[in-house]
């Protein structure tokens, strides 16, 4: 099964193979399958070509994958432009909701984690 480009997992369950794309959690994928009147406990390999059907015109009238990913780039694009305070977090590759950064935010800064006692004597 292949919507959007993207090939959904055969050996998974509809609702979790759902999940590959992007914009699409768990809990948008099985209001989906309600949507679209299909059990989400069922394989993708065995939906039918009418439940298929179904499913990519419930997602046609979502926005995925590529425009998505686009969209959110232009939100952050215009905070940056804008100078705002989330804007500049976001230049200086910082949290921008008010979490700590003196122990936390290694993810987000790239920091690789240091044992302390482990330097070169």
């Amino acid at each position: 099964m292949r919507i959007s480009g993207i090939t959904i997992p055969d050996n998974k369950q509809l609702q979790y193979g759902l999940t590959v794309l992007y914009g699409i959690g768990l809990s948008k994928a099985q209001a989906i399958c309600a949507q679209a009147g299909v059990n989400p406990v069922t394989k993708t390999k065995d939906v039918t070509e009418a439940d298929e059907q179904k499913v990519r015109d419930v997602l046609e009238t979502m926005m995925l994958e590529g425009d998505l990913k686009r969209e959110v780039s232009q939100n952050i694009k215009r905070l940056i432009d804008i100078d705002s305070y989330r804007g500049g977090r976001h230049t200086r590759k910082l949290p921008g909701r008010g979490q700590r950064t003196k122990t936390n935010s290694r993810t987000r800064r790239g920091n690789k984690r240091v044992t302390m006692g482990s330097g070169k004597k």
